[in-house]
């Protein structure tokens, strides 16, 4: 069948989220707020120490709690088909699911306490009173064993590279060789992990956040050995997400343990401070830069050697260097990877994974060197910014980073910039500077599938078991299907969030859109594939014959392409062959050839602009302005909405995010949102994104790249520029807290 999209009547369109009267009104029903007939609370109770094993909890006096029902334990936890702890791909992370009495991290999950009420649940849990027997944990980046990982991120290599470093060194005429820092970063979306599981049988029904409802199936049915087809996965709304859902989580999995238990419904959600250890975090790094470059500004050589923390009993690395593999055009590039082993909950994707400390380094040196050579770090950047993947050599698919660069500069005001430090106050006396990062995340593409169905009333139904954590999935899946069939938005019904709907795929890595949308795409276009055969073999249409010829789709009417005035509603065209609707399957993949042939990637430009106290060194972020192009943007609005996202949690990486290890007990010793620093509304700049026009034939059917992480990779890195610019003083240890100002 001939493609017949006519994009623009509703991708494009900058349309309010479909969803959004339903969460502003509380309609929209998140995980915790079900609650089958017969449900029970739990509770976990998690360890103080972060290793060691567990020698008493005090059952006894929970059961004896009002309202207390059961306590799991190692001794009495259902039993599980397969180990939590047998990894047979990279992206089976173990899990702590009460299989013994070993203690690995602190917040570690060692009993959970079932009850009638959360109160009840709460308080058992305080009666267990654990004793341990503590061993010296280590915490520290770099204290613990060091190796280097076979894979790094999600599955790349270790190191890669081209051309020679050292000759690259010794042949410029500038070099520079600094070493950066970054904090532990720990996952608080604003829902926590939470399971609401009732089991009938062999058969679970389950309410969970995820990112993924194919894969927490496919999980689920591992651990506890039945069909996949017997669960059940509902995950309409997700309070955020950023890779903490990619993969269930120990308290999710608990949660449907304590139900089997006790043979009754059981909602567990994970408390604030539980969140630090347990469900994944950004672990610190520490990255070592080797620059070299000739006079004119031209890169020479690029070493970016990375080493970060992991835990002691599982593997996940943050895979920095990353960014510096297809950034900027060096004759030589070097990425290197270390790992140091720790007594820490094993780290886990966090939105822009490698990518978003990466750039903070890299960013923060290009600026470092441009200062050596005496030229603006804008022109560096335009000088070394790459044209092909530099490593492979791969033309990028569509590339408009030097139109981003301008753009954000103009509108930024960067050509008033001075060179040097400390030249800028405002009226009040503030210290004012001006920063900037180039910002860029992989256009990744996964598989995925979907359903379109068209019905006789002229109607469609489009389903496919993608998610929507915040991004805008119920809105923009409506937008592609209603122009993939020709219907107006309200002609169609979209149904996701359900694992028994096909697989659409895993809303992480910025390929949500691209990947379910890919499917939504295909789907429909099989759709009316169907029925134009009912159509042009039906001697009573006016479509008749029209096979070679085609059909386009549009009002809920199917005409000829060389002749519109001849044309047929849906509805006459299935009333007449007496079918009540046509359905057809459709599926989004990325195209092998075209990703062996070209580096996909979005790319942008981050300006920033800060104010500090020139006495007491508080920063104020008081300005952001970025430039990006992402291929087909299908609602700006959406898209702008993730790019602001993005910024502020560059704003957050950059100057206040920091977990704070007690390296004597292995705790975090700020886990709660009061001590845990986030960006509140104080704390957010004026904004602008700015969407700049790129038309990408290879990346999919659609153009789309993802928009997602995109926007806090350079956002730090601006940040930092900035406040060296406003200051005078380079700090390399992230956060900038005032202290390292002042120090």
């Amino acid at each position: 069948m001939s493609e017949r999209m006519r994009h623009g009547a509703s991708i494009g369109q900058p349309l309010t989220r479909r969803d959004g009267p339903a969460k502003v009104t509380g309609a929209a029903r998140y995980s915790a707020d079900f609650k089958p007939d017969g449900m029970l609370h739990a509770v976990m109770a998690v360890s103080t120490i972060a290793r060691g094993r567990v020698t008493h909890l005090d059952v006894a006096a929970a059961k004896a709690h009002p309202g207390v029902v059961e306590v799991m334990t190692p001794q009495n936890a259902p039993a599980l088909a397969k180990s939590p702890d047998e990894k047979d791909n990279p992206f089976t992370f173990r899990l702590d699911l009460l299989q013994n009495a070993g203690v690995r991290y602190a917040n570690q999950p060692i009993a959970v306490v079932i009850a009638e009420t959360l109160e009840a649940a709460t308080e058992g849990a305080a009666l267990l009173n654990p004793g341990y027997e503590a061993e010296t944990p280590g915490v520290e980046l770099g204290g613990g064993e060091v190796f280097t990982p076979d894979s790094v991120g999600a599955g790349s290599p270790t190191q890669e590279g081209s051309g020679d470093v050292a000759a690259g060194l010794a042949a410029a005429d500038t070099r520079l060789d600094v070493t950066y820092e970054t904090a532990a970063q720990y996952h608080n979306a604003l829902e926590p992990h939470t399971s609401v599981a009732a089991w009938d049988g062999d058969r679970l029904t389950l309410q969970t956040p995820t990112q993924a409802l194919w894969i927490a199936k496919g999980r689920i049915a591992e651990l506890f050995g039945i069909p996949p087809e017997n669960i059940h996965i509902v995950s309409h709304y997700l309070g955020g997400g950023f890779g903490s859902k990619g993969f269930l989580a120990a308290p999710q999995i608990l949660g449907i343990m304590a139900a089997k238990l006790v043979g009754r419904p059981v909602k567990l959600v994970t408390r604030r401070e539980q969140m630090f250890g347990p469900v994944g975090h950004r672990a610190a790094t520490r990255q070592t830069l080797k620059l070299g470059a000739k006079a004119d500004g031209g890169l020479t050589a690029l070493d970016h050697h990375t080493l970060t923390l992991t835990s002691r009993h599982d593997e996940f690395v943050e895979a920095c260097g990353l960014i510096a593999r297809h950034l900027y055009a060096a004759d030589a590039i070097a990425t290197t990877h270390a790992v140091s082993r720790a007594d820490i909950g094993t780290p886990l994707f966090m939105r822009a994974p490698g990518e978003a400390p990466g750039s903070v380094a890299v960013e923060s040196a290009l600026d470092e060197l441009a200062l050596k050579l005496d030229m603006d770090p804008l022109d560096l950047r335009l000088r070394n910014y790459a044209e092909v993947e530099p490593i492979t050599h791969r033309p990028f698919s569509s590339k408009a980073l030097r139109e981003c660069y301008a753009q954000g500069a103009e509108r930024f005001g960067w050509a008033k910039r001075p060179k040097q430090p400390r030249q800028m106050r405002d009226e009040t006396g503030l210290l004012v500077g001006w920063g900037m990062g180039t910002a860029t995340y992989p256009a990744g593409m996964m598989q995925g599938e979907a359903r379109a169905t068209i019905r006789a009333d002229g109607t469609a139904l489009v389903e496919t078991a993608a998610q929507d954590m915040g991004q805008g999935a119920w809105t923009v899946l409506a937008q592609i299907a209603a122009d993939g069939l020709g219907l107006g938005l309200d002609a169609v019904d979209l149904r996701i969030g359900e694992s028994d709907l096909p697989n659409g795929g895993l809303a992480g890595g910025s390929t949500g859109t691209a990947t379910s949308g890919s499917a939504v795409h295909a789907a429909t276009q099989a759709a009316l594939a169907e029925l134009e055969t009912l159509a042009v073999n039906d001697r009573a249409s006016p479509l008749y014959g029209a096979g070679n010829a085609g059909t386009v789709a549009e009002g809920g009417r199917l005409a000829r392409r060389d002749d519109p005035t001849r044309a047929e509603s849906f509805s006459d065209i299935l009333a007449r062959a007496g079918k009540a609707s046509v359905e057809a399957k459709g599926t989004g993949a990325g195209e092998p050839a075209s990703r062996k042939a070209y580096a996909m990637h979005a790319h942008g430009a981050v300006y920033a602009e800060v104010k500090v106290d020139p006495d007491f060194g508080q920063i104020r972020v008081t300005r952001l302005v970025g430039a990006f192009a992402a291929g087909r943007i299908v609602n700006p609005r959406l898209v702008r909405s993730q790019y602001y996202g993005g910024m502020i949690w560059g704003v957050s990486l950059a100057l206040h995010e920091h977990a704070v290890l007690d390296t004597r007990s292995g705790r975090v010793m700020n886990g709660n949102l009061a001590e845990y620093h986030v960006p509140v509304n104080a704390d957010v700049p004026s904004l602008e994104a700015i969407l700049v026009e790129e038309h990408d034939p290879h990346v999919n059917p659609l153009g789309i790249k993802g928009v997602g992480e995109i926007g806090i990779t350079g956002t730090a890195g601006a940040i930092a520029n900035a406040v060296w610019h406003a200051t005078g003083v380079r700090v390399r240890d992230f956060p900038i807290t005032l202290d390292k100002l002042l120090g």
